[in-house]
């Protein structure tokens, strides 16, 4: 069944879990290829990118809670591509050789997820429709 097709279709919430249930499946077959979800592929590349990280930089970047960081970090700790480190009450996430390894082949799946939604909706349409989307989420409520 079509989304516009649905009884529901005028409601944000039905219609943006839609959305968001394809746009996930899409992304997870192509995170496949590196046995990662989305979640735990863009953390990794945020330790590649910025050594030291602190797991608050992490939330706010990721947009996700900190329990489900922490969860996120202790995942990528048992594939020994992350580590961390506590000095006092600061911890760091540092990525592990095997970790920053992965960075070529995170980058071409986040190439290749760029083009396959830009392939269906376009170069324009996409553009826009993820500016739109974050514009709206930053009014909603947390």
């Amino acid at each position: 069944m079509k989304a516009t097709d649905s009884r529901y279709r005028e409601c944000l919430y039905f219609s943006s879990n839609a959305f968001a249930r394809k746009v996930e499946k899409l992304a997870s077959s192509i995170w496949k290829k590196v046995d990662m979800s989305p979640s735990h592929a863009y953390l990794l590349m945020l330790a590649i990118d910025d050594p030291g990280i602190q797991p608050s930089t992490i939330v706010k970047q990721l947009l996700l809670t900190p329990s489900t960081i922490t969860r996120l970090i202790e995942k990528l700790e048992e594939k020994k591509l992350l580590v961390r480190t506590t000095e006092g009450k600061i911890t760091n996430i540092y990525p592990t050789p095997k970790g920053k390894s992965l960075a070529p082949q995170l980058l071409a799946c986040v190439q290749e997820f760029n083009e396959a939604y830009t392939t269906v909706l376009g170069k324009e349409e996409s553009s826009r429709m993820v500016n739109t989307i974050n514009k709206l989420a930053d009014k909603l409520p947390g």
